[in-house]
């Protein structure tokens, strides 16, 4: 595998791994410092003689987590940049089963044909998003806003929605990856074909079966 290659596939899985335990690290903290500050102030009642300690240490909790308000857009923006690098991600390692069933439906005469067609339609879409995306992040930046409970943080709306045009374009490269693919005949459909064998031959014992009820 080419060097560049393999760097950015590794680049996709770490950005994949990060966004995902980044924000489950950052909710599963936000959870906590809302029920903890609670188990504090009972044990105040509970044990008169390190009441004022307990409060203390209670009200400082509650401060965290009335702070942490940021958290949940945080939370909310990590999920759309692992949404979209996680598509790039998915047609890299041939997740499209539905794609690759209509084209497996085909002669083996006529699935590379389909299957340059199915390849063009996404890269076409891929492209037309890109596109429009980009001027969406454009009128965003232009405006200047900031982004919902982060721009404490200088964080501004156009700075979470750069994914959109990022994640299509990505797209568009894995796709055109599949599409030089089939072309050279180096494969015959989108690829999955383990799953899509599963599919069909599910599909196949579940027609047999409707007779015999």
């Amino acid at each position: 595998m080419h060097p560049v290659a393999r760097a950015w596939n590794q680049l996709e899985e770490v950005l994949v791994v990060f966004l995902l335990a980044g924000m489950t690290l950052v909710t599963f903290i936000y959870v906590v410092l809302n029920n903890l500050y609670a188990a504090f102030y009972s044990l105040a009642d509970t044990l008169p003689f390190a009441e004022n300690a307990l409060f203390s240490i209670g009200d400082s909790i509650l401060y965290l987590a009335q702070e942490m308000t940021w958290s949940i857009a945080l939370s909310k923006a990590m999920f759309g940049w692992l949404i979209f690098i996680g598509i790039a991600w998915g047609v890299r390692i041939n997740a499209h089963i539905g794609v690759d069933l209509l084209v497996r439906n085909f002669t083996p005469a006529l699935q590379k044909i389909v299957a340059l067609i199915a390849v063009g339609i996404c890269l076409g879409y891929c492209l037309l998003m890109a596109y429009s995306s980009e001027e969406w992040v454009a009128a965003l930046f232009r405006a200047g806003i900031g982004a919902e409970d982060l721009d404490r943080f200088g964080v501004m709306q156009w700075h979470i929605t750069l994914i959109v045009p990022i994640g299509f374009s990505l797209m568009f490269l894995r796709f055109l990856q599949l599409f030089l693919r089939i072309l050279r005949g180096q494969q015959l459909g989108l690829g999955g074909h383990s799953e899509t064998e599963d599919a069909l031959k599910l599909a196949g014992e579940t027609q047999t079966e409707e007779p015999r009820r």
